[in-house]
């Protein structure tokens, strides 16, 4: 655990810096080459050939089948990295200490919503529809000022789950197999995890695994962020977000993300969610916290942006608290 609390305040306060990634690969691009090989490896006459010599005549379940072999052989690696990297002695704690820093998105995710805020306020609709598109799937051409607003404040509660606690969670349990394991899975969601006709089955098998290790994380960042509403502005506040996200958590078309995006959405009083545009569908979403206020404005991705930070910081103090106690 001191190990995790140093690299998380690494994190916070170096971040990822641009000129090191210009040097070398990041381990997301290096995992992201993983996948893509196994992406044109299943569209191999060959591979095909051997398939149905073992009796997978399907082409669903060869994708599939394809799939899990992807997630096993990025399990392994993942193993065989951590052990080689635990057999270096000192040196091999300082890289896992910088791998898990890098792994980490605190502060990467800050800076992302942060530019779209600077745009927003400073250089009009069209670059901060450029700023937001960075860090949303969904179409943001003809998003006003409100939609770009909400559009940043969604992404950034989910990533908080997804780029900060769960890495956090999954390397408090397992370890380094565990954060290069659960950032290889949900490198994998986000390629290949989509319900269209190249990848509805060969990315199905990451989509439901990045779910389930999602699941646990999403429920501890409504914490996270429960406990720095109770910080900032006392027990009521806290205890109206928690039942808030307990009721429309669900709303979601996700599993998890609602629980994060409800937890922001009652915390600074705004609907969130609703219907979207991805690509040329139009998916008609419920909303998240239907009370609150309509229309966002610059100044609730600021106060987001505070959210985020101090439920950050929360999550530090956790792992610091478990680090004195614990060891």
């Amino acid at each position: 655990m001191g190990l995790l609390t140093l690299a998380l305040i690494i994190d916070m306060f170096v971040g990822d810096p641009d000129w090191l990634w210009k040097r070398l690969p990041h381990p997301v691009v290096l995992i992201g080459k993983w996948i893509n090989l196994f992406d044109r490896l299943r569209d191999h006459e060959g591979a095909g050939a051997w398939c149905r010599r073992i009796g997978l005549e399907s082409r669903h379940v060869v994708e599939q089948f394809f799939g899990i072999v992807l997630l096993l052989s990025m399990f392994v690696l993942c193993l065989m990295f951590s052990r080689l990297i635990m057999g270096l002695g000192s040196l091999g704690w300082l890289i896992e200490l910088i791998l898990v820093a890098i792994l980490v998105a605190q502060r990467s995710l800050y800076d992302h919503v942060g530019r779209v805020v600077v745009a927003l306020k400073g250089q009009g609709l069209q670059a901060a529809r450029k700023q937001v598109s960075m860090i949303v799937g969904r179409d943001v051409s003809k998003l006003n000022e409100s939609g770009i607003s909400k559009a940043a404040i969604e992404s950034l509660a989910e990533n908080f789950s997804d780029g900060v606690v769960a890495p956090v969670l999954w390397y408090a349990v397992a370890g380094l197999p565990g954060i290069l394991f659960y950032k290889a899975v949900n490198t994998a969601d986000s390629m290949i995890g989509h319900h269209n006709d190249r990848f509805e089955y060969f990315g199905k098998p990451a989509a439901r695994l990045d779910d389930w290790m999602n699941w646990p994380a999403s429920r501890l960042s409504t914490v996270l962020v429960v406990v720095s509403v109770a910080l900032a502005r006392g027990g009521s506040a806290a205890s109206a977000v928690w039942k808030a996200t307990l009721r429309d958590a669900s709303n979601h078309r996700s599993p998890n993300a609602g629980w994060p995006e409800t937890s922001f959405a009652a915390a600074l009083n705004l609907s969130l969610g609703g219907p979207r545009q991805y690509e040329d569908d139009l998916i008609d979403a419920e909303f998240l916290y239907s009370e609150g206020r309509d229309i966002a404005k610059p100044a609730d991705v600021e106060k987001s942006l505070s959210l985020f930070l101090r439920s950050c910081i929360c999550l530090i103090g956790f792992c610091g608290a478990g680090w004195l106690f614990f060891g």
